[in-house]
């Protein structure tokens, strides 16, 4: 199989990625002006050249500038995730969720949030500031991991068995999530709500530096499996025939996506529709080919999570709007539009 792109794609290539990234940097800009408190554009400059007043080096760079770089790689990360699922399953409509990462992060962060003090109490060394994000991270990666047992025979794992798989998954982890509220104060109860709406209000330089490996690696792995994803859409026995390694890169698309997803459910709460609708964007436009589906949805989610928390800073200053409302509030109308597209 070779590596080279056919002359349109290399056009596509060339036009596409680059105003991904021009876009990219234009909100990147506007997550650090827009706020409670509006910094010009020359103000964030000097702010981030060590000559801003004191308030703006606070606000750009204490505030505003991890907070934008974790909604950049959150983003960036849920959409590699999704675009990669999509290719695996050869289903446009297929959602990170669909592996249980989501899910079993929501049943860890429930557990958490309402045994958390009993915990604590028992382990007094815990850190109960980190124990949240931690344990939603090991709940998504445990949940794929059974998806993955449950649908693997004599070592070939089924693409059709992980779906079916992690349906089963998700029911039994939101079955639990919700014994998990009925068992909840009033508290616990409004913490476990504001978590799934997802938010990057709690970001800040440590959280960023935790959360950013663990982001980055699955975002910088993923595009190499572009090639094989692209041969697997033909059907994996073609694939097998081209040389591809089937089960290898089923595993490794499916290792490498929980644990982007897992990472970002962790740093934001639960975010909705980037990995979903932000490949779709990209795939209308740059076509079917992972090698551009990839990087451009990794671009595309970063600006559209950065957007995003732009916007819900300033909607309701100097309150602050949950980001995953606005992603959902974005993502659900797309997302019946291309439904409706489609059936046309």
């Amino acid at each position: 199989m070779s590596q080279a792109l056919p002359a349109a794609g290399r056009a596509g290539a060339r036009r596409i990625l680059p105003a991904l990234a021009l876009v990219l940097v234009a909100m990147l800009v506007l997550s650090l002006v827009l706020g409670a408190v509006a910094v010009p554009p020359d103000r964030v400059l000097a702010a981030l050249m060590g000559q801003g007043t004191g308030r703006d080096a606070v606000v750009v760079l204490q505030l505003r500038l991890p907070r934008a770089i974790m909604g950049g790689a959150t983003g960036a990360a849920l959409a590699v995730a999704g675009a990669t699922l999509q290719g695996l399953f050869r289903n446009p409509l297929a959602d990170p969720g669909l592996i249980g990462v989501s899910s079993g992060a929501a049943l860890a962060a429930a557990v958490t949030i309402v045994l958390g003090g009993h915990l604590t109490a028992l382990l007094p060394w815990l850190q109960t500031a980190w124990l949240l994000p931690v344990a939603a991270f090991a709940g998504g990666l445990v949940a794929t991991r059974v998806v993955g047992a449950v649908a693997t025979r004599d070592g070939v794992t089924s693409a059709p068995g992980m779906l079916l798989a992690g349906i089963a998954v998700n029911a039994i982890a939101m079955a639990l999530v919700g014994l998990l509220v009925w068992m909840s104060d009033d508290r616990q109860l409004r913490d476990f709500t504001f978590w799934t709406l997802g938010s990057l209000a709690g970001a800040d330089w440590p959280r960023t530096a935790l959360a950013l490996p663990l982001l980055l690696v699955p975002m910088l792995l993923l595009p190499r499996l572009a090639l094989p994803l692209n041969a697997m859409m033909l059907g994996e026995r073609e694939a097998g025939h081209l040389g591809v390694a089937v089960q290898r890169i089923k595993r490794q698309a499916v290792v490498l996506s929980a644990l982007a997803v897992g990472a970002a459910v962790a740093a934001t709460g639960l975010i909705g529709f980037v990995g979903l609708v932000v490949p779709h964007l990209v795939r209308l436009v740059a076509g079917p080919d992972q090698r551009l589906v990839i990087p451009g949805s990794a671009l595309l989610g970063a600006s559209l999570l950065m957007g995003a928390d732009a916007l819900a800073r300033t909607l309701a200053a100097p309150a602050e709007l949950p980001v995953g409302l606005l992603t959902s509030a974005i993502g659900g109308p797309f997302f019946l539009w291309l439904l409706t597209r489609r059936a046309r």
